[in-house]
């Protein structure tokens, strides 16, 4: 899947379903690294790019909370 895609996507879901997704992606995330130092992994790449996916969703969960923050001390 592309990138703009992607975000197009992430941008579509409830805050809710973003931090659902950034929970299972930790989840993951700690897994692959326990399995990475008891056994090796067939695609050690996966460990960045969750890093990466996790802080997409963190970062597009800030924005929304500093543009709901801004829109609410503007009123």
């Amino acid at each position: 899947m592309k990138r703009s895609a992607q975000m197009k996507e992430l941008r579509e879901k409830q805050d809710t379903e973003l931090r659902f997704d950034v929970v299972q992606k930790q989840k993951e995330l700690f897994d692959l690294r326990f399995k990475s130092s008891s056994e090796g992994l067939a695609n050690p790449s996966r460990i960045s790019a969750l890093r990466r996916e996790i802080a997409r969703l963190k970062t597009m969960l800030h924005d929304r909370e500093l543009r709901a923050s801004a829109a609410a001390n503007r009123t």
